[in-house]
């Protein structure tokens, strides 16, 4: 990575955090809509990045994350799986060019669907591990799976719109 992309994932995680702790945290649509938007994070790092530098930078912004929200590391168990399936994901949907150098999952380098797909699966799955773990029971299966599903489409609804906020697709 060079200098500058390592300065705009530093600002990105600082402020994700403080997005994260500040306000989000405190946002909840009776219970069942719970925006977790720091996982944007995770999604955005550039597509060449090393394995063990995503791995470590999802536990740290966990485990952030769980130390402001008194989770005892929920947050980081569900960010380090979606950061290590992930390279699956990404070979999975990707087109088998090559990939520019510094190119992330954005809509800037790929398409709205590829996005939105990528987005999907890896929220959905960062949720359904977070809500389980939190739960720790199939005793409330599908009211579980209904803060699954809600939670994870306004976390997506949140990640597109900042797509088309701060990021132009390529043309």
């Amino acid at each position: 990575m060079n200098n500058n992309l390592i300065i705009i994932n530093s600002i990105r995680f600082f402020a994700l955090i403080l997005l994260q702790v500040l306000i989000l945290n405190n946002i909840q649509f009776s219970g069942y809509i719970n925006p977790y938007l720091y996982v944007l994070f995770i999604l955005m790092l550039p597509v060449q990045t090393q394995g063990w530098i995503v791995l470590t930078t999802s536990f740290l912004i966990g485990i952030s994350i769980d130390l402001f929200s008194n989770t005892i590391g929920l947050h980081a168990s569900a960010s380090v799986f979606i950061a290590f399936i992930r390279p699956a994901v990404v070979n999975l949907l990707s087109p088998k060019e090559a990939f520019e150098a510094g190119a992330y999952p954005g809509i800037k380098y790929f398409s709205l669907k590829w996005f939105f797909i990528y987005t999907l699966i890896l929220v959905f799955v960062h949720h359904f591990i977070l809500f389980y773990l939190e739960m720790f029971s199939f005793r409330e299966f599908f009211q579980t799976l209904m803060r699954v599903f809600f939670s994870s489409t306004g976390t997506i609804l949140l990640i597109i719109v900042g797509q088309y906020i701060f990021y132009k697709p390529k043309k």
